[in-house]
């Protein structure tokens, strides 16, 4: 079979109805398993008007199998610029983040200090996630704040002595309103532990991160 009536096939395909389309694939897809590598993977974009990621599951018969996965590591860049010894501006995106430490040691108060930073990251990124767990599980949150309490040990960044745990115990305080029942609870507090990638970071370094949830019910 040429590429020609291949990509004729695939055109056929997606003028159907929809039901019609997906009855049709297989043949598509059995019938560009014939051509060449090049012709095959022009017929299959043809059969989805450009749209590889339609085919992600998709996996042809014969020599070259074809499977697209979603991209599941991705490269994060940000770029700070060091405005004095205290103070540094930090892009990501298309965003500015000012990083800096308060005028009573020696700063100019223009932003939380960077271990402040990342604590405001575990509020955020416990925000975020639950959020999503919640989403995922059909559960409505009505209102969410976060708290933290850090105990830092500060021989470290006086210079004094290495400290293998910065920060031995960090205690974080979820209140939630919802009317989730008991169940749908337990499934946000576990999840949130498992997919949250900033305390998890946290307590690998060795804190012991405390939750305390309140709930709350409208």
């Amino acid at each position: 079979m040429d590429s020609g009536k291949g990509t004729r096939l695939a055109a056929a395909t997606a003028k159907l109805p929809l039901a019609a389309a997906a009855a049709k694939l297989p043949l598509a897809a059995a019938a560009a398993a014939k051509l060449p590598g090049k012709a095959r993977m022009a017929t299959l974009m043809a059969g989805t008007g450009g749209h590889p990621g339609k085919f992600n599951s998709t996996k042809l018969a014969g020599p070259d199998m074809v499977s697209i996965k979603p991209k599941t590591v991705v490269t994060m860049n940000l770029q700070g610029t060091c405005r004095s010894h205290s103070r540094t501006d930090v892009a990501v995106r298309d965003r500015q983040v000012t990083i800096d430490e308060p005028e009573v040691r020696g700063g100019t108060n223009q932003g939380p200090a960077p271990t402040e930073t990342m604590l405001a990251a575990l509020i955020g990124c416990t925000n975020v996630i639950t959020h999503k767990i919640a989403a995922k599980n059909g559960v409505r949150i009505d209102a969410l704040a976060v708290n933290v309490e850090a105990a830092f040990d500060r021989r470290g960044v006086t210079l004094m002595e290495e400290v293998a745990v910065p920060f031995p115990e960090i205690t974080m305080r979820i209140e939630i309103t919802t009317d989730a029942d008991d169940s749908a609870i337990e499934t946000l507090k576990t999840d949130l532990a498992k997919f949250c990638p900033v305390s998890k970071v946290i307590r690998q370094s060795g804190s012991k991160l405390n939750e305390v949830w309140t709930i709350i019910r409208p």
